[in-house]
């Protein structure tokens, strides 16, 4: 009975000596990100705890550095935190995040809503105002149209060898691109191209275009109408480059007056950081999974260049259809501040065009 006894006092003494260093971590941290300074345990004793003595903090200190938590970025500086401590301290304040909601939702409903006709200036608007409220650079990386359906095209020649197809989709959004054909095609002949398409093609998910009618027509047509089976290919080439994420990214200027880019190298890192969008976006289709957000952080972009950056993301959509929104910057964020917002605005998003709050073009709800 006494060994038993002394087994479970053991065990609460153990929790509480964790509990104690989580709570030191989490101070470390948060000082750090709000000072933008080395954090000492004299600080940590006068701003956030009062029935802990310094000697108290300096050991748990040294237990967070032995662990790799924490680092003194020379002897008689305070702590940094490591990117292990930044994980760690994501990891404990995950149960804090799911009790803190965005506060500006109303306004976003209203925005969407508001402009239900035009998704891409919906998502405009709320990249705005994510950057406007945070201070840091935020992206939305628009829906993949494969989800979508095809509601017209039109093609205009632009030139003598250049054709504009302009894709309009259920969703409410217009892609562009432009062809270079290498055959010819009258004016006349490009409208009685594009009308075949519009009334054989109008209404059908862009996935199932590229992958079943394209095929079908094309076949249907090799060895009659071959101009028509070149246009057609030519078409489903133009769905190729538009189905592509394309991420827009907005910032505000306090976003580069961070300590983080006082050095040129470190902001010329984050700008070919930010130009690697496929790379950005291939991170984010494996990594998120179920979640309802997820953290990036430096080695995670697989480029020890970027080691000191970091990316909060969520999975929004429009319709059903999936996309992508979030902020990029030091990895010296706000975390318990920004997961909140990029979660809930994408959640947001995907509820009320869910719940029919929004109208498409074509009147589908």
């Amino acid at each position: 009975m006494k060994k038993e006894k002394s087994v479970v006092m053991k065990r609460k003494k153990q929790s509480k000596i964790e509990h104690r260093e989580s709570v030191v971590l989490e101070h470390v941290i948060e000082e750090y990100i709000q000072s933008k300074h080395p954090v000492s345990s004299r600080l940590i004793c006068e701003n956030k705890t009062s029935n802990v003595c310094s000697a108290t903090i300096r050991n748990e200190l040294l237990k967070l550095e032995n662990r790799g938590l924490i680092y003194q970025p020379h002897t008689s500086a305070g702590r940094i935190p490591t990117i292990s401590g930044y994980r760690e301290y994501i990891n404990l304040i995950e149960p804090s995040l799911k009790k803190i909601s965005y506060d500006n939702l109303d306004l976003l409903k209203t925005l969407l809503v508001n402009n239900y006709r035009d998704i891409p200036l919906s998502l405009h608007y709320i990249k705005q105002l994510l950057a406007k409220e945070t201070d840091m650079l935020t992206f939305v990386a628009e829906p993949e149209i494969s989800y979508d359906i095809l509601q017209k095209l039109d093609v205009f020649k632009i030139s003598t060898d250049k054709l504009l197809f302009v894709v309009s989709l259920a969703s409410g959004m217009d892609k562009t691109v432009v062809i270079k054909p290498d055959f010819e095609i009258s004016e006349q002949q490009l409208k009685v191209a594009v009308r075949y398409i519009n009334e054989e093609l109008s209404g059908m998910r862009i996935f199932d275009i590229q992958n079943k009618y394209i095929e079908e027509i094309s076949e249907k047509w090799a060895s009659g109408n071959k101009l028509l089976n070149l246009f057609v290919k030519e078409f489903n080439f133009a769905l190729f480059e538009m189905n592509n994420y394309f991420i827009h990214f907005d910032s505000n200027v306090a976003f580069l007056e961070q300590p983080e880019f006082d050095a040129k190298n470190i902001i010329i890192l984050f700008f070919n950081l930010m130009q690697r969008q496929d790379m950005l976006v291939n991170i984010m289709h494996k990594n998120l999974g179920k979640s309802d957000y997820k953290v990036i952080l430096g080695e995670e972009f697989g480029n020890p260049e970027w080691i000191d950056f970091a990316m909060i993301y969520s999975k929004y959509e429009i319709f059903d259809i999936p996309g992508y929104l979030g902020l990029i910057g030091p990895m010296r964020m706000d975390y318990k501040n920004l997961i909140p917002r990029v979660r809930d605005i994408a959640k947001t998003i995907t509820e009320t065009t869910k719940q029919g709050n929004m109208v498409v073009r074509n009147g589908r709800k």
